[in-house]
């Protein structure tokens, strides 16, 4: 669960029904700062005069707005669209692409507008039938760790489980899955946990669950009838790697429950790459990263939206590509292997 150290209520959000919520629950916090504002301007809400300093004080801050804006942003291959709930996460993994993406807005906010939000998604469900319409809400966040304050991820489980032709999909790294475990979700909804190896994890996923907590809250939405899914991502080519990865998918099939159909489980693999551009946020936040980015060791390639990323070698990712697709289909034989890249 998020813990800020301060929440900035924008214009509007107080005179919603999450916005008086979370106004009531944290008020008395006197360890919380409390801040009203009559517009958008955030940031300079928030210390900091340096992107190291902007980072740290921005994860530490909870932004309740209004989300104006209702045209979605598609999310190719993901879904059709992305579903605004929630923007930023609490997490600071240091090769995270939200570093460059929220660049020195990395606070989390949450809308407290769900019901427009809502709403116009059945606008785009019923524009695309008799297709069936998917959502991803997690393009640019984690919403579990403000699921506490918000419970806009039930609303929204509850929202799709009414939804013939509507789909719901979201990411997490954390394990705060409780409150979703009792809702009617017919089967419309996909919960993926962001998994890695432990040494991946206490190296470079700051603030996160550990890699045993997220297999225990996926066990956990599995019983309750839920799709799940593994994004195993950023994948690192280190020593001994192939043993660790392949303990890790292990650990995976043995905190199931013994009964899983494993045909309602599918893998995403996701090997570790940077742009430029990332490289040098990334340094700037975490000075000290030991992340792998010498561009000497790796190959560049133009991305489908035009700008260039450094990759593993041609001859590593065709090794990593046959390991994951080999050691996945034989720990979980009839499971869906999306994509392995």
């Amino acid at each position: 669960m998020f813990k800020p150290k301060r929440v900035i209520f924008e214009k509007g959000s107080l005179e919603t029904e999450i916005g008086k919520n979370i106004y009531d629950r944290l008020k008395n916090e006197q360890d919380i700062e409390i801040i009203k504002i009559s517009s958008n301007q955030v940031k300079g809400k928030i210390p900091g005069d340096t992107l190291f300093e902007q980072y740290r004080h921005g994860k530490e801050t909870l932004v309740v707005g209004i989300k104006k804006s209702l045209k979605f942003q598609t999310c190719k291959p993901s879904a059709n669209y992305q579903l605004p709930l929630v923007s930023g996460c609490m997490g600071r993994c240091e090769y995270c692409y939200l570093n460059t993406q929220l660049g020195d807005k990395p606070f989390v906010r949450v809308f407290a507008n769900v019901d427009d939000v809502l709403n116009q998604a059945k606008k785009y469900i019923d524009d695309r039938l008799p297709a069936i319409t998917i959502f991803e809400g997690a393009a640019t966040s984690d919403p579990i760790p403000v699921e506490p304050y918000t419970n806009v991820l039930k609303k929204t489980i509850e929202f799709f489980g009414k939804e013939e032709k509507g789909r719901f999909r979201f990411v997490t790294k954390y394990n705060d899955v409780d409150s979703l475990l009792d809702i009617d979700h017919n089967n419309h909804t996909e919960i993926r946990f962001s998994i890695n190896t432990p040494r991946v994890i206490d190296t470079y996923e700051h603030y996160t669950a550990s890699s045993d907590k997220r297999i225990e809250a996926a066990a956990k939405v599995a019983r309750a009838g839920y799709q799940i899914g593994f994004i195993i991502a950023p994948v690192f080519l280190y020593e001994n790697w192939e043993f660790e990865y392949r303990e890790l998918i292990k650990s995976i099939k043995d905190r199931l429950p013994k009964d899983f159909d494993d045909t309602k489980i599918i893998f995403e693999v996701i090997s570790h790459r940077y742009t430029t551009k990332a490289k040098n946020r990334i340094l700037e936040i975490f000075p000290e990263t030991s992340l792998p980015m010498n561009d000497d060791y790796r190959s560049f390639k133009y991305g489908q939206f035009g700008y260039g990323k450094y990759v593993y070698t041609k001859e590593e990712l065709s090794y990593m590509k046959e390991f994951f697709q080999s050691e996945i289909k034989n720990i979980f034989p009839n499971s869906i292997v999306k994509y392995i890249i």
